[in-house]
């Protein structure tokens, strides 16, 4: 499949843009402007480029560290299974990133406490052992 980086360019342009600021919080799941991105990075799809992120980390105002979601049944260390509406994902916690909240679309919802605390615990097994 041919990645389409002009289409990426150009709304990622638009974005840098966008004045309105947008309220978040750890836990929340959004629909975030992931991008066209290299190699083994996550992609966001559609026109939009766009994928669930896990809020994991607030940082700033506008800035928070996030986690892509995916529905494909995957295993290894790096991937945290979670019901998100009632349907299996994980959390890939090997694409960790900070983005800017102008990438955020909707939000989707919040992880449960049982979840969250679960995807905590894996990311410091992942990245602390």
């Amino acid at each position: 499949m041919e990645k389409d980086f002009k289409s990426w360019i150009r709304l990622k342009e638009k974005l840098d843009n966008i004045a309105t600021q947008v309220l978040f919080k750890e836990r929340e799941i959004w629909w975030c402007a992931l991008g066209c991105n290299v190699g083994q990075e996550a992609n966001g799809k559609n026109e939009q480029f766009i994928r669930p992120i896990l809020v994991f980390k607030k940082l700033t105002l506008n800035s928070f560290v996030g986690l892509p979601l995916t529905t494909k049944v995957k295993e290894g260390s790096w991937y945290v299974p979670i019901s998100q509406r009632g349907r299996a994902s994980r959390v890939m916690i090997n694409q960790i990133r900070i983005f800017d909240s102008k990438r955020l679309y909707n939000k989707i919802g919040a992880l449960d406490f049982n979840d969250w605390t679960k995807v905590k615990q894996r990311f410091k097994d992942f990245y602390c052992a």
